[in-house]
């Protein structure tokens, strides 16, 4: 049994798991730390082409392939609910886009759980100790659209993040017809403050991809790794959490268990082991050892729908790469020798931006909301929607062919309202849980969604972006407020943010899972740290919050048991 005996025992090997094992197995006193990851090393190379991050999530041996419940505000549409499976996890499998928000966001945070530890300074630093940022811009591009200043990067970390190495041909352009629609040019949307229109800071450099296996490596003597070690459920002592049980082993830690297992397995393994809402576990007959009714709630995540143009053909030039089979299969020949050629062009740089919807705090959809909502909205770093371009769509769309000329629009609505739920619906720990986020539920979340399209179908009209459309592809059938909210029902999408099924917060606080020290509250020997405890829905594409989550959980660690 001593063999199975570990100081700390972290489950899950996606960014914040990675974060919290490695930053705990390097502090000075090395304790021993085992790390449980449900699926393979994902070790091969070849997963990690900056230009395939759109269809690396079909992969199932790198994918839980969850789907949403029948979504009612969404013609009753099950989703795509991909969570990344094996080492890396959703790192290893997301759309490469590493930005890390506003700044307004994390002091939100602090507020909340009444901690300084969340605040921006504090947070900035720990990414600027995540990363190894390479700022160089392909041969030709100007600065005009991305300068980023050094103070707000850090250039040793075992992140590597960068531009791509090669642009598409309309790419600055593409950036120029949103300057020239009022979007300002920001020249780094890792700043704290991501307004504006930027060019994306990719999870990549030199054309592989960087996930959070990378954290691990080298690694450590102190930690072990055992992957295709799905937990079950955790082992109590009482109130005390001592271990963690697989389908075939029982590992147990001396000092903390961490749970990083993400926004929707998380609450599976606390629900498994007799933690969570009592109604829930006495219908599928699970023991229940504490009834914490708001295990599973608070669910938040961004989504987002396309809009696609037909383009002349001297407009792009993807089609000749996308249309071409040869070509392709070239490319990846070229990348394999050294991260160079199409596969490092192609679909490896998007343009992104955030902007505010002027005049919405005067609408009824905002007035009704609770003060500190609207306070959050209206600080000057806070977006209400995001776009991205250069998204290779046809993957996506069967009726868009990969030689077609085309141009493609995500249009995301931020800070989204509704209030999901994550729930039990099998006594079995192999069973997922049921995953209904309730997108479009609140008449907020219809009135920005509706608000963002309509500026981007705008955007799209103007002469600079107009002059060179062919034909639209993808697009509602009118202007009306009753086509565009129909054409989000019909075509949005989860951007797979997942956030805040096991809430931080205060003790006391009705709707608070874990304190701000990541602790689970009313038990000793378990801190959770991952997307599931974050108590908002950052303004980014949350993979680099996940990462800063086990990290700062692993901060504490260290200083609660003199480890450094």
């Amino acid at each position: 049994m001593a063999s199975n005996t570990f100081d700390f025992v972290v489950i899950g090997g996606g960014p914040a798991g990675c974060a919290a094992a490695a930053s705990l197995a390097r502090s000075s006193k090395k304790p021993s730390v085992l790390l449980l990851e449900a699926g393979s090393d994902n070790g091969d190379r070849n997963l990690r082409v900056s230009g395939q991050r759109f269809t690396t999530f079909m992969n199932p041996d790198l994918n839980w392939g969850y789907k949403t419940t029948p979504q009612t505000d969404c013609a009753g549409r099950e989703l795509d609910y991909s969570r990344g499976l094996g080492l890396g996890g959703s790192s290893a499998i997301n759309f490469g886009v590493f930005s890390i928000g506003a700044r307004d966001d994390y002091e939100e945070w602090a507020r909340i759980v009444d901690d300084t530890s969340f605040s921006w300074d504090r947070m900035q630093q720990r990414f600027k100790n995540l990363e190894s940022f390479d700022p160089a811009l392909p041969e030709g591009v100007s600065a005009r659209y991305a300068a980023p200043k050094e103070s707000d990067h850090g250039s040793s970390g075992p992140l590597k993040l960068g531009y791509a190495g090669e642009f598409e041909d309309d790419f600055p352009q593409m950036l120029d017809v949103f300057e020239s629609a009022g979007w300002p040019l920001n020249p780094d949307h890792n700043s704290g403050n991501p307004i504006g229109m930027a060019t994306v800071i990719n999870s990549s450099q030199q054309g592989v991809r960087t996930t959070a296996n990378d954290l691990l490596m080298p690694k450590p003597e102190n930690l072990t790794i055992v992957t295709k070690a799905p937990v079950h459920r955790l082992i109590l002592e009482g109130l005390k959490v001592v271990g963690v049980e697989t389908k075939e082993t029982r590992y147990f830690a001396s000092k903390q268990v961490v749970l990083s297992a993400g926004s929707l397995n998380s609450p599976s393994i606390l629900m498994h082991s007799g933690i969570g809402p009592a109604n829930q576990l006495e219908e599928h007959k699970i023991p229940v050892i504490r009834n914490i009714p708001a295990v599973g709630q608070n669910l938040r995540d961004h989504m987002f729908v396309p809009l696609v143009y037909q383009r002349t053909e001297s407009s792009t030039s993807r089609a000749s790469f996308y249309g071409n089979a040869q070509a392709m299969d070239d490319a990846l020949e070229q990348w394999k020798k050294d991260g160079t050629g199409n596969w490092s062009k192609y679909s490896s740089e998007l343009g992104i931006g955030w902007k505010k919807l002027q005049g919405l705090e005067s609408s009824p959809e905002f007035q009704s909301l609770p003060p500190d909502e609207q306070n959050l909205l209206l600080k000057e770093t806070i977006p209400h929607y995001e776009v991205i371009t250069h998204f290779p769509i046809h993957y996506f769309i069967p009726g868009i062919s990969a030689d077609t000329h085309y141009s493609c629009f995500l249009v995301f609505y931020y800070n989204a309202q509704s209030r999901g739920e994550v729930t039990l619906q099998s006594s079995n720990p192999d069973v997922p849980l049921k995953f209904n986020p309730r997108f479009l539920g609140t008449a907020f979340d219809r009135h920005v969604a509706v608000r963002a399209l309509r500026e981007v179908m705008d955007l799209a009209k103007t002469e600079a972006y107009s002059k060179d459309t062919v034909a639209s592809l993808a697009v509602p059938n009118s202007e009306s407020e009753e086509d565009l909210l129909g054409y989000w029902q019909q075509y949005i999408g989860s951007s797979w943010h997942m956030t805040g099924t096991l809430k931080m917060g205060k003790s006391g606080d009705e709707d608070a899972v874990v304190d701000n020290e990541f602790r689970l509250i009313g038990f000793e020997g378990l801190r959770i740290a991952d997307m599931s405890v974050v108590p908002i829905l950052p303004s980014c594409h949350v993979q680099a919050v996940a990462y800063i989550a086990g990290v700062t959980c692993a901060e504490k660690l260290i200083q609660e048991y003199q480890l450094s």
